[in-house]
């Protein structure tokens, strides 16, 4: 497997695949579940609520945003996968969170669908060959590879994991 290309997704993009720096995409995938898995066992249940800003999401907040990002970017990695040729829908994660039960939902849980979603995406990918891992299509108006939405998919965890860390649990246990 080799790194996309900067042609195989959207510059707003670049960010989150900067974060990987590894060749091999599968093996961070499933090591992010229990690194995201250890850095929240710090969180105490009364703080799993927590904002380190007015206007921020709750760390329950960030973890419901990381299932949504998961399941959308999973989603988009199938259907292109698959051959759809049509333009896959972005979406707005301020706008999903409005109607996101995510901050009445416990942490414990939102880890376990988290932790779900992830592995139901690396068992997709890991039955991929190596034509559907390159493959192009269309999301969001823009185009992006299979081989790239699974990196971005391991970019966007490190990134707010180290939100995470930085905003809220060093903040929290100052």
């Amino acid at each position: 497997m080799n790194r996309p290309l900067d042609s195989e997704y959207a510059p707003y993009y670049r960010g989150y695949i900067a974060q990987v720096a590894e060749e091999e995409i599968l093996p961070v995938l499933r090591s992010q579940i229990d690194a995201l898995d250890l850095l929240l066992d710090q969180v105490t249940p009364e703080r799993e609520t927590y904002r380190y800003a007015e206007g921020k999401w709750s760390i329950r907040e960030v973890v419901g945003h990381l299932i949504d990002g998961e399941r959308v970017f999973g989603y988009r990695a199938l259907c292109i996968a698959r051959g759809e040729n049509k333009n896959l829908p972005g979406f707005d994660e301020k706008e999903y969170m409005l109607s996101a039960p995510y901050n009445r939902v416990d942490l414990e849980d939102l880890m376990s669908e988290f932790r779900l979603v992830r592995l139901s995406n690396i068992a997709m990918l890991r039955n991929l060959d190596e034509e559907a891992w390159s493959r192009m299509g269309t999301a969001n108006d823009a185009p992006v590879s299979v081989r790239a939405l699974a990196f971005i998919m391991g970019g966007h965890i490190r990134h707010h994991m180290g939100v995470l860390s930085e905003r809220y649990l060093f903040a929290a246990s100052s």
